[in-house]
């Protein structure tokens, strides 16, 4: 049950992230759930290394994080492909 949770949490985030960073078009559905898992997990790290609270559950607060965390993914990849 807790795969099927981070699936829809990382779905979740992964669209928002790229609804934001407008990339929403060039990507599907399975992207949007790895960069929400990933982006959960990066936003952790950098959460955590400023001193707040990373990840914690399926709340309001955690899918923040991991949208910031896809949004730097994102942003991370178009500067690798621009380069």
């Amino acid at each position: 049950m807790d795969i099927l949770v981070w699936i829809v949490f990382g779905a979740l985030a992964g669209w928002i992230a790229s609804v934001v960073m407008k990339t929403d078009a060039q990507q599907g559905a399975l992207m949007n759930v790895i960069l929400g898992v990933i982006g959960a997990f990066v936003g952790g790290l950098i959460f955590n290394f400023f001193g707040a609270a990373g990840v914690t559950g399926f709340n309001l607060y955690s899918i923040l994080v991991a949208v910031v965390g896809a949004a730097i993914l994102i942003l991370a990849a178009r500067m690798i492909h621009v380069a």
